[in-house]
């Protein structure tokens, strides 16, 4: 079976990947609900949000991990084309103790993380180890993240995880969960309280969006994205 990206392909799909984004940069308005003030942390969002990323203030300071696959040579390409950090590597499975030792010292520098929670081939929904173990390496705060707008052109992906990518001009609002804090001295039985934390956090910030964007939605700016070379959130 012929794979479509492979090693001769990526840097090309890479390069229109990356004219997609930024074009749709121009359209996309992203207003930050909620972020609390914790200094570095790990962003917590599910694999179908991923490009939320894109709203976190202070994006340069943000460190995404990205799979050392093909699919993840043109992920990260885009995310640093996009102002965003990349790490490659895994938190659950081989390239793991690299991707962790990387993410933890991008900490130490005063970086934050995102960290795609049940990622990167699922099962959707269900949060993996990874995060757990690096807050409590790090002693840094989870903070759960989750996108939303209700409209039409924030379009679902028929994918494993449904991912949801704005298409167009979109009105969008990052909204952010309380921090999480691991104790350091957690051990292995007591991860799964912290995993159904987290995925409570997400599911609360889920059921509210909508409320939420309705209370701000007049303070979303309602024009096009001419300054690219800043984050757009606010």
């Amino acid at each position: 079976m012929v794979r479509l990206i492979n090693k001769d392909n990526a840097k090309y799909l890479a390069g229109v990947l990356n004219i997609v984004l930024k074009t749709q940069e121009i359209f996309t308005q992203i207003k930050s609900v909620d972020h609390p003030d914790v200094g570095p942390c790990l962003y917590a969002m599910w694999h179908g949000n991923q490009f939320c990323v894109y709203g976190i203030p202070h994006r340069n300071k943000v460190n995404v991990l990205v799979s050392t696959s093909i699919d993840g040579d043109i992920i990260t390409h885009c995310a640093e084309r996009l102002g965003l950090k990349t790490v490659r590597g895994s938190t659950a499975r081989k390239g793991a103790v690299g991707g962790t030792m990387q993410i933890l010292e991008r900490i130490k520098e005063g970086e934050s993380a995102a960290i795609m929670v049940d990622g990167p081939k699922g099962p959707a929904r269900k949060v993996k180890s990874g995060i757990i173990k690096i807050a409590k390496m790090a002693n840094v705060p989870i903070v759960p993240v989750h996108w939303y707008s209700p409209q039409k052109n924030f379009i679902k992906i028929p994918s494993w995880d449904e991912m949801r990518t704005p298409l167009f001009f979109t009105r969008i609002i990052n909204v952010y969960g309380t921090p999480i804090y691991v104790p350091k001295d957690l051990d292995l039985e007591q991860e799964q309280i912290y995993k159904d934390k987290i995925k409570q956090s997400l599911i609360n910030l889920e059921e509210k969006a909508p409320q939420i964007y309705e209370e701000v939605k007049k303070e979303i700016p309602w024009k096009l994205n001419l300054n690219l070379n800043y984050p757009r959130c606010n």
